[in-house]
Formats: C-alpha cells, sequence, structure tokens
C-alpha cells in the first residue's frame, strides 16, 4: 500500500507543527523549508488541515498554524483517513468497477481487506505526540534549535 504524498507531507506538517512550544506559531515557509516542499503545495495541504479542524490558522503579520487540539489527541488513523481518499487495493474493493471473473470465489480479496484493516489497526496506537516523542532527534534532522 502506499499513502499519497499529500497524507505524507500532511503528516510532516502536523509533526513539524506539534513540536511547536504553546503559543508559538509555525509558517508555511518554515515548514516549506525544512522538508524541502513547495511553499505553494504546502499551503493547499494546510489550507485542507484547517478545514480539517486539524490545524488552526492564524492570519496577520505575526499568523502561522498550531494544532487545532492537542498532540496527544490527535491519532494517526483517524488522520490517515480523513487524508486519503481511496483504500481501493484491487479492483474488486470497488462494486462498481469491478469486472473480475473469480471476484465471487477470490480469497485475495478478503486477505488483502484484512491486510488494510490490520494497518488501520496499528495506525490507530499512535497519536502525533508519539510521533514526536524523539523531539531532539528530529529537531536535530531538520535543522532546529
Amino acid at each position: 500500500m502506499n499513502l499519497k504524498k499529500y497524507t505524507d507531507y500532511g503528516l510532516r506538517v502536523l509533526i513539524f507543527t506539534g513540536m511547536k512550544k504553546e503559543g508559538e506559531l509555525a509558517s508555511i515557509k518554515e515548514i516549506s523549508s525544512v522538508y524541502n516542499i513547495s511553499t505553494h503545495h504546502l499551503g493547499k495541504i494546510v489550507h485542507q488541515l484547517t478545514k480539517l479542524e486539524l490545524v488552526e490558522s492564524i492570519r496577520g503579520r505575526n499568523g502561522g498554524i498550531r494544532l487545532a487540539k492537542p498532540a496527544n489527541e490527535m491519532n494517526v488513523g483517524r488522520i490517515v483517513r480523513m487524508l486519503e481518499s481511496d483504500f481501493t487495493i484491487l479492483e474488486c474493493f470497488d462494486k462498481e468497477t469491478n469486472h473480475c471473473v473469480i471476484s465471487p470465489g477470490c480469497t485475495l480479496k478478503h486477505a488483502l481487506n484484512k491486510a488494510l484493516q490490520a494497518f488501520f489497526k496499528v495506525l490507530d496506537e499512535y497519536t502525533i505526540a508519539d510521533l514526536i516523542h524523539n523531539e531532539e532527534e528530529l529537531r536535530q534532522l531538520m535543522g532546529l534549535k
């Protein structure tokens, strides 16, 4: 299974923003610089994260973004489900486009569905706080103080 870059970048934004001290805001420019992602692309992602109420956007000269709730209340599995629009691993996962002749008796789709559920079960065990527990190491890797 392959998550979209959009989801990857969205999670990176949440990780970066989650490392900010209380009251401190992150900027798209700052996140762009650390991850080497275009500010235009990040702007779209941050806009979506704001619409999903995962981050709050503060306008103005000293504006920026911050997590909409504490990092330990932000479940990674839930976030991935919100950001990913398609979990159709095989043609047979979508009844409208399924043309596979063995689909009615196929066990593969059940195995893959079980694997997908296991994937989410693991992600559901993590929060954004869990992803930043090694904050000092992450700061060094990002070139931050």
